[in-house]
């Protein structure tokens, strides 16, 4: 019997709990904080459960076993069952940001300091060394900028993707909201010429048929396109050969509404012939977030549209 399995780590307070919600509603068996020495066991009881879908959720709260953790990933490939790693992060002072605010204490911290923000960032570093080597095996979800709902729609894409072939992730974003820190290629396109600069396009996105006319035939655009595919074309072989499941490419303009979504809809579009293909729009979900709040309050001719 064949089982999907999920293995969640990241830093504390970067959204754990809210990926194994997002789990527990597609149907997964879900368990947090799992000593890694147990993972094996774990498994092998859920076989036995003939339970199809476990998720596990590993962080710095059993940093004495991490160690075995890669032993224990071994032992279960061997077993033909290879999880799929999704490792969550965020930025330091964003974390001491939801530190502060949930008033909760650092797992690795050993009680009350003298100078307690300093003593979290220590803490945060300690554990960024001691999660490197996960991180390095995962998929990494960047969730600096996310709100839950965007996180739980990122999990559920993330395992909807099939297994066993290298899955491709393209995502814009702006860089006036912060760059992720998730992806593995970052192409900036701020030299282009910018939609938002005309009237008649500001309010649209790059997922709109004017904006998407309008930048598609630009020489320097469909430049830019071409430079980006022939660089991905040469090196996706290698890294599908050296076992990557997940490739992310970010694509960054100023605000993330009209050339970095173009230039993602087109290189998906491209690319999907040929491997599995995500596409992502971080800002997108930012502006419309926005925008719904903003009618809540304001009048219709009171909204500006974000660049």
């Amino acid at each position: 019997m064949s089982m999907e399995i999920v293995l969640i780590s990241g830093m504390s307070g970067s959204g754990k709990s809210v990926a194994l919600h997002a789990l527990e509603d597609a149907g997964y068996y879900c368990v947090d904080n799992l000593p890694p020495e147990l993972l094996q066991s774990f498994v092998e009881l859920k076989l036995n459960h003939q339970d199809e879908k476990v998720a596990i959720a590993m962080d710095a709260r059993s940093a004495k076993g991490l160690p075995q953790l890669p032993d224990q990933l071994r032992r279960l490939k061997k077993q033909g069952l290879m999880p799929r790693m999704i490792f969550l992060d965020a930025d330091s002072s964003t974390l001491i940001r939801r530190f502060s605010e949930t008033r909760r204490r650092h797992p690795l911290s050993p009680g009350s300091q003298t100078n307690e923000r300093q003593a979290l960032e220590l803490d945060i570093e300690k554990e960024r060394e001691l999660l490197g080597l996960l991180r390095d095996r995962s998929i990494v979800i960047d969730t600096g900028d996310l709100k839950s709902a965007q996180l739980q729609s990122y999990i559920k894409q993330i395992i909807e993707a099939p297994t066993g072939q290298m899955t491709l992730m393209f995502q814009s974003f702006g860089f006036k909201h912060s760059m992720p820190t998730d992806s593995d290629y970052v192409f900036d396109v701020r030299m282009l010429p910018n939609p938002f600069y005309d009237n008649e396009l500001r309010a649209l996105t790059g997922l709109d048929k004017p904006v998407a006319d309008y930048l598609g035939a630009l020489p320097e655009v469909q430049q830019m396109q071409l430079d980006i595919q022939q660089f991905l074309e040469r090196w996706l072989p290698l890294l599908a050969r050296d076992h990557r499941s997940y490739v992310t490419v970010g694509i960054g303009c100023t605000g993330g509404q009209h050339r970095s979504v173009f230039l993602v809809e087109a290189l998906a579009k491209h690319f999907e012939k040929h491997w599995p293909t995500v596409r992502r729009h971080r800002s997108l979900d930012f502006r419309d977030k926005f925008i719904q709040v903003s009618q809540q309050f304001l009048a219709p001719d009171a909204i500006q549209p974000i660049s």
